[in-house]
C-alpha cells in the first residue's frame, strides 16, 4: 500500500482540529493538529502526536508543556495560519491559560503537563496531564476528507437514533 492510499484511508475518520500552543523562554509557538486523544479520566491524561520533522516536536520537549485549543467553525483561518497555508505575517493575540499561550475564542483548551513521551514510528507521542481546562459555547471545526467542515446542527425537535 502506498502512503496516498493511507492517507485516503485516514481522511475517512472525521477527526476536530486543535492548535498546540506551548512556550519557551518568551516565545510562543503553536502548530495545528487533528492527532489528538483523551487517554484517562483518573489521572487526567491527553494525548498529542508530534511527527518527527515538525518544529514543535523539540518545543514541547524543551517546554515540558503544552495546551491543547480545540478551534471554534469559524477558526479555519486560524488553523491554515498554524498549518503554515498562510504565510503572511499574520500574528495571533495569544491569551494564557495556567502560563500557557492559547488561543482566543476556541471552543476548549486544556493545559498539560507533559508526563511521558514515545516514540512510535516516525511521530512521538506527548502524555500530559491536564492541569487546567476551559470551555467556551460554539460548534467545533472538523477535517474529513482533506477538507475543512462544519457540523451540521439539530434542532431541539429532532431526535437523534442510535
Amino acid at each position: 500500500m502506498d502512503d496516498r492510499a493511507f492517507r485516503n484511508a485516514m481522511g475517512q475518520f472525521v477527526t476536530g482540529v486543535t492548535v498546540i500552543t506551548t512556550n519557551v523562554g518568551d516565545e510562543t509557538h503553536g502548530m495545528t493538529a487533528n492527532a489528538f486523544l483523551s487517554v484517562s479520566l483518573n489521572p487526567k491524561l491527553v494525548l498529542v502526536s508530534i511527527g518527527e520533522k515538525a518544529k514543535m516536536l523539540q518545543k514541547i520537549k524543551d517546554a515540558g508543556h503544552y495546551a491543547v485549543n480545540f478551534l471554534a467553525e469559524d477558526q479555519q483561518e486560524i488553523s491554515m495560519l498554524f498549518a503554515g497555508q498562510i504565510k503572511d505575517g499574520r500574528s495571533v493575540d495569544f491569551e494564557w491559560l495556567n502560563g500557557m499561550p492559547v488561543i482566543p475564542g476556541a471552543i476548549g483548551r486544556v493545559t498539560c503537563q507533559v508526563v511521558n513521551e514515545y516514540v512510535v514510528g516516525d511521530h512521538t507521542f506527548f502524555v500530559g496531564e491536564v492541569t487546567g481546562i476551559e470551555l467556551n459555547d460554539g460548534a467545533p471545526l472538523i477535517y474529513f476528507q482533506g477538507k475543512y467542515r462544519e457540523l451540521a446542527s439539530m434542532n431541539e425537535n429532532e431526535t437523534l437514533l442510535i
